[in-house]
């Protein structure tokens, strides 16, 4: 079964950024990682992406339209058994509350701390398996 992470930014860069930071968990199969510019597409593909199964979304949340906190609950609605966690640079106290009233299991701030998310996602990829 392959396991699916959704990471959901309108900037170009960032996919390089995650592809950079996990190359060899993406070369050695540990995981596939897909990339949404917008919280529309990435609604879109967390539906489509039922098997195999998506295990973790991360999402920025200022992006131009639908942002990040506003694709929340329409994310939660859609597929609850997926762990919603957003990337702000904003990382202040009011940001964080709202995030986690709408859904979000966490709240990672820019520039992120990759070990953190690597720990992460290896407790996701445990609860996968």
């Amino acid at each position: 079964m392959s396991v699916y992470i959704l990471v959901v930014d309108d900037e170009p860069d960032v996919e390089a950024l995650f592809r950079q930071q996990f190359r060899r968990e993406l070369r050695s199969g540990r995981f596939l990682m897909e990339f949404a510019p917008s919280a529309p597409v990435a609604l879109q593909r967390a539906v489509e992406l039922r098997e195999p199964s998506l295990i973790l979304i991360l999402s920025d949340i200022n992006m131009p339209g639908m942002s990040g906190l506003d694709m929340l609950p329409n994310m939660r609605a859609e597929r609850p058994d997926v762990p919603v966690i957003m990337i702000t640079a904003y990382g202040d106290a009011e940001t964080r509350r709202k995030a986690l009233e709408r859904g979000a299991e966490g709240l990672l701030t820019k520039p992120i701390d990759f070990s953190v998310l690597r720990q992460e996602i290896d407790s996701r990829l445990g609860q996968a398996a």
